[in-house]
């Protein structure tokens, strides 16, 4: 991800977070993928109402889909809103998919969504990577570094 994205990232109204991911994962890679939606799903997602909890891709038949991504039905939709739970398709070039295809073979790795966003142009886009599972030593490593850095920070205000 170079600069430009990011900025892009951080100038977006929405950003939709899975954050039990980098508690849970460590990111061995990651893409943007867009996401195929029906009206009212990019209306609900533009007003933020959107979860990623629990959420996983999975590719079958060279297409890679995410499962479990919970888009709130839209306020103002009639009889034709959208289902709330559905499996929702991403798009990916296809070297990009054989080459995740490939990896989650390997047993521990896995993809999962980590960021769902508004790019310039209006689009959803969603921060996809490429997993490994932490052990239960590693999570417990990954809070402990987390309170030293606080504690640091805290130290650092008082002087």
């Amino acid at each position: 991800m170079n600069k430009e994205e990011e900025k892009i990232r951080k100038k977006s109204p929405v950003q939709i977070r899975n954050k039990k991911a980098s508690f849970e994962y460590f990111f061995i890679e990651t893409m943007t993928a867009g996401i195929v939606l029906t009206g009212t799903e990019i209306k609900s997602i533009r007003l933020g109402k959107a979860s990623l909890v629990d959420t996983y891709c999975f590719i079958t038949n060279g297409e890679i889909w995410v499962k479990g991504m919970n888009i709130s039905p839209y306020f103002y939709g009639s009889y034709n809103n959208h289902e709330m739970k559905r499996d929702r398709k991403l798009l990916l070039t296809k070297k990009e998919i054989q080459k995740l295809h490939a990896a989650t073979k390997q047993t521990g790795y896995t993809i999962v969504p980590l960021l769902v966003f508004i790019d310039e142009h209006g689009r959803a886009k969603m921060d996809i990577a490429l997993c490994k599972g932490k052990k239960e030593f590693d999570k417990r490593q990954t809070l402990k570094e987390k309170e030293d850095k606080r504690e640091m920070d805290r130290v650092m205000k008082h002087y």
